[in-house]
């Protein structure tokens, strides 16, 4: 189904070629000044130029070829000659009527590609904290928006379990319990089933080992010792790591379950120690390769770069591999496993410098023939103080200590007007919190910094998720309030109205604009898009609302069309708010 847009912009290029001038100047724009009218055509202005010619006599040209047109109510040329354009209440009435009837409300899911989305990134043995809201969050909106426009998407939480954290978490274990078999050299039998540590116990090793790794260099040359060990396959600390994932991968699950948050792969970085040799061996046929100071490096500056962009290492002087050696062979193995057209990173912006030296060395590499690599940055979430979000002893925050602290606020603004029970407020509170949290971060272009801000995010006024929420909330309630009257809705053919009220015409303005939002979320992969247009979506509705008698409307025909209308509402918003990674509950 073509954009609105689109179709207006057709009629006003054939009505310049019409009227003898290039039909790339007939395009049509969402109007700057709604007080004036709808949409409007400035092609005249440009025209002019190329035609030597008044710009107000090119539009009086082109609207003279242009009407009439049942397309439009009006259109008026105003000095110095801009085109404004009003559409008609019937063609408006069609268009909705025409999304209501289609599979993606009319947007054009034409995706063909195969897309890797790398969004997870936590480290195992440790437990999800706010620094990964963003990283998940932004993530899996992507991962349903390319799913929307109709590509193959593959989500990799890609752990990091096959770092420096693992020989830190070996070695203190190695002081905690020194008898343990794992540390037996002459052992020979099997080793436990069950682990050497409970979850609880496994989150305190880590933060101790770390201490002490920064204040102790024996210790955390042991560390390193031990974490060469396990990747060349020491069977003992192999053991120890399985233990690590089997205690560490169901909890980071279910957190990432209570963000609402999937990923089709939870691969690590583990899993390319096969490929890393390869890889290697890879890079020195190729020639890119050369020796600095006993390490493996890449070259990857350019001579039209704007900064200086250093080497890439590949391997350490001591053999060992590196992230960006990790992340190439990532590229290697999802290559052979996937083929994907594209890999996106969502990544903190931060580690920007990292991500151009790998892609860089991808492409010289030509590790894909066809991969295209894209590296969408995030801002920082920070507190009110403007300073990285911490608890209020200074410290970083559990994720589930976030949820629980704005379902908590959101429950209590429930029970301040209460209608349901304890145990309704509850369950509903976890449903908004979400959107809190999630509409909260999604609003903010991406690559912004954002406050964080727990009573302006769980406010069910203004530009949040509980608005939204609330909206299609009360949409649900005044279709219950319809289907107790009776009546059928489609008796009157099923459409929306003809005759519209002002309020009632915005409404369809903006549910027209559905397609064109979304080709631009999907191309600029930017969920904000998707926040904007529901917030705007949301105020339509609710003045539509307040200016118009739904249920005590008297003219039937007038009420079905009313009630058509508001399936349509409702369904936009609800398929807006799962690409964000939420939903509605029944009642607030």
């Amino acid at each position: 189904m073509k954009k609105i847009l689109d179709l207006m912009t057709e009629q006003f290029a054939k009505a310049f070629a019409s009227a003898g001038y290039d039909e790339k100047y007939g395009r049509v724009t969402v109007s700057n000044r709604p007080d004036l009218c709808e949409y409007q055509c400035n092609g005249a202005m440009a025209a002019s130029k190329e035609y030597k010619k008044a710009p107000f006599m090119i539009a009086d040209d082109v609207v003279a070829a242009l009407l009439p047109n049942d397309m439009f109510k009006s259109v008026e040329v105003v000095k110095p000659g801009f085109i404004n354009i009003i559409l008609s209440e019937e063609m408006l009435a069609s268009y909705i009527d025409e999304m209501a009837g289609e599979e993606k409300l009319g947007y054009e899911a034409d995706g063909t590609d195969t897309i890797v989305v790398d969004y997870g990134g936590p480290n195992v043995a440790k437990p999800l904290h706010v620094g990964h809201l963003r990283a998940a969050i932004i993530g899996e909106s992507l991962k349903r928006i390319f799913k929307y426009a109709g590509n193959n998407v593959i989500g990799d939480a890609h752990l990091g379990d096959w770092g420096l954290q693992m020989g830190l978490i070996i070695e203190q274990l190695h002081d905690n319990q020194p008898d343990l078999p794992y540390f037996n050299e002459s052992y020979e039998g099997d080793y436990p089933k069950e682990p050497p540590f409970t979850l609880s116990e496994l989150e305190q090793i880590y933060p101790a080992a770390s201490a002490r790794s920064k204040t102790e260099e024996e210790f955390k040359d042991r560390a390193q010792e031990a974490t060469f060990k396990l990747q060349k396959g020491y069977k003992p600390y192999v053991a120890l790591w399985k233990h690590i994932l089997n205690l560490s991968i169901p909890d980071l699950k279910r957190n990432y379950d209570n963000l609402n948050v999937s990923f089709e792969l939870w691969k690590g970085e583990s899993d390319t120690e096969a490929y890393i040799d390869g890889l290697i061996s890879d890079l020195e046929a190729k020639g890119l390769t050369y020796e600095s100071q006993g390490a493996v490096v890449v070259d990857v500056a350019k001579e039209t770069d704007t900064k200086e962009i250093p080497p890439c290492i590949v391997k350490k002087s001591n053999g060992a591999a590196l992230y960006a050696t990790t992340d190439l062979a990532t590229i290697v193995m999802r290559v052979k496993d996937f083929n994907p057209d594209k890999i996106v990173y969502v990544v903190d912006k931060r580690q920007e410098m990292h991500f151009t030296q790998v892609f860089r060395v991808a492409e010289k590499a030509k590790l894909s023939e066809k991969a295209e690599y894209f590296f969408q940055g995030f801002g920082t979430m920070n507190g009110k103080d403007g300073k990285p979000f911490k608890t209020r002893e200074g410290g970083v925050m559990r994720l589930e200590s976030l949820i629980e602290e704005i379902n908590n606020a959101v429950y209590n603004k429930i029970m301040e007007n209460r209608q349901v029970s304890e145990e309704e407020a509850k369950e509903t509170a976890k449903i908004v919190g979400l959107s809190a949290i999630k509409y909260g971060d999604l609003s903010n272009q991406a690559s912004k910094d954002y406050v964080f801000d727990v009573d302006r995010f769980t406010s069910f006024e203004g530009n949040t998720g509980p608005y939204i929420l609330y909206t299609i909330v009360r949409i649900k309630s005044i279709m219950e309030k319809f289907a107790e009257t009776g009546k059928d809705a489609d008796r009157f053919g099923g459409k929306v109205n003809t005759e519209l009220s002002e309020s009632e015409k915005q409404l369809m303005l903006e549910l027209s604009r559905f397609n064109e939002m979304m080709e631009s979320a999907y191309k600029e992969m930017a969920p904000h898009r998707i926040c904007a247009y529901i917030y705007d979506l949301s105020n339509a509705f609710n003045k539509f609302y307040h200016e118009n008698k739904i249920i005590a409307e008297e003219n039937e025909e007038k009420q079905a069309g009313y009630i058509k209308l508001l399936q349509v509402t409702k369904r936009t918003l609800e398929v807006c708010i799962d690409l964000l990674g939420f939903s509605a509950p029944e009642k607030m």
